[in-house]
């Protein structure tokens, strides 16, 4: 694990890009850059301490195939392989009524995706910038400001520090304060929806399939874990999944604050018993669930990246890979940039940024937000035209086609990483 750097004495310094925010996505670009040569200071006010502990606290990804591509080509395979669980199949209903909609890639086609607790992800970051020289975590650690101008980019720390580079990445999530200072504006509304996060062991084993069943009052998915480790007799059972159950806005604080027998028994309504009797094992989570999309996502000096540029819907788990995307987007531009001995924050290349993520990004948000609004319109009739759209997804070869390659993550333009090549 890195240590947290002393508050002092103020330690100057200077690199190719600044990273403010080091979450998942900051610190997978850190690494990304590092892969190719590149350096990186990361400035977080998070303890390195509190995002390394050590329990599970319920929340989990999926890593479409894609993206799990790019994580093993800038070194990160080898310290996940073994701790996640392949997603091999889909399966959507509405409801629970019938007409659903079943998604397994072909024998050897390789899985849809890979389910990680997001403490093993932050795992093994850690270790990796533990071990890179190329990158400086400073954490914790406040801003006192930050600039980005023609000069190039300049993050004072509240304990002096002054470190600077030609380029400033923010990945600081939904509410960045750099944005906003950047006077940068979004679209945003909320969906009235709550979504709790959590995980369950379970009395059958779930396959390595994600389920997807949408309600009126929101989407409810089962996403698959790892079993517990042999000897572990926390549950009465090993198998494991996460679970996101939006609902709305009014009544998703009060499933939350339910005992275990009253939430299982609603658990067990919503999930129709298809993996069997269920305990809960993780923490819940309760978040509020809304849409932002960033007007766009450069400015003098500076990209956006990940949930500072775009916030979604979880429908479709597609958010964390939206924000993977745009790292080895963003990795693929400065390199060829550094090769071409260009400043790295020439505007050209930002341009080129911007270019390239800006379909994509607009399209799997309108896409999500689409879903969202779709499937909680209420009513028989409604529903009973989901479920007509389903069934014929279901018999054609080419829409399954498609959905899985989205659900892949290996559709439009994709970056070298995410074939698995460095740049």
């Amino acid at each position: 694990m890195p240590a947290a750097h002393p508050a002092s004495p103020a330690r100057n310094a200077h690199a190719d890009v600044l990273i403010t925010g080091g979450g998942l996505i900051g610190q997978t670009l850190a690494v990304a850059l590092a892969a190719h040569g590149l350096s990186s200071i990361v400035v977080d006010p998070a303890s390195p301490v509190t995002q390394l502990a050590p329990d599970f606290d319920g929340r989990a990804s999926a890593i479409a195939s894609a993206s799990m591509a790019m994580l093993g080509a800038i070194g990160l395979g080898d310290a996940l392989d073994g701790h996640g669980c392949p997603i091999e199949r889909i399966w959507v209903s509405d409801g629970l009524q019938p007409g659903e909609l079943d998604f397994a890639p072909p024998a050897g086609d390789g899985p849809l995706g890979v389910m990680f607790e997001n403490r093993r992800l932050r795992l093994a970051l850690s270790a990796m910038i533990a071990a890179t020289p190329l990158i400086d975590l400073r954490a914790p650690a406040r801003s006192a400001s930050v600039q980005h101008d023609a000069a190039g980019a300049r993050i004072t720390l509240a304990d002096g520090s002054i470190v600077t580079a030609p380029l400033l990445a923010v990945c600081e999530g939904r509410n960045s304060p750099t944005r906003e200072a950047a006077g940068i504006s979004s679209a945003h509304w909320g969906y009235r929806h709550g979504a709790m996060v959590g995980a369950i062991a379970h009395e059958r084993p779930h396959d390595n399939t994600a389920y997807e069943i949408f309600y009126p009052d929101g989407p409810f998915a089962i996403l698959p874990l790892p079993d517990l480790p042999a000897g572990d007799m926390s549950a009465p059972w090993p198998h494991r999944s996460g679970f996101v159950w939006s609902t709305g806005e009014d009544d998703a604080p009060i499933f939350a604050r339910l005992g275990p027998r009253g939430f299982k028994a609603e658990m067990l309504k919503r999930m129709g018993h298809i993996l069997g009797d269920i305990q809960e094992i993780a923490p819940r989570g309760l978040y509020p669930l809304s849409f932002q999309h960033a007007a766009r996502i450069t400015a003098t000096r500076m990209v956006l990246v990940g949930d500072a540029a775009h916030g979604i819907h979880p429908i479709a788990g597609q958010g964390f890979n939206l924000g993977l995307r745009d790292v080895a987007t963003l990795v693929e531009v400065l390199v060829d940039g550094a090769r071409l001995g260009l400043d790295l924050g020439d505007a050209q290349l930002l341009e080129r940024y911007e270019r390239w993520r800006g379909l994509d990004n607009l399209s799997v948000a309108a896409a999500t937000d689409g879903l969202t609004r779709l499937f909680g319109l209420p009513g028989r009739a409604a529903s009973a035209a989901r479920r007509f759209g389903l069934a014929g997804v279901q018999k054609s070869r080419l829409a399954k086609r498609f959905f899985m390659a989205e659900a892949r993550g290996q559709s439009g333009d994709q970056p070298k990483l995410l074939a698995g090549l460095t740049v």
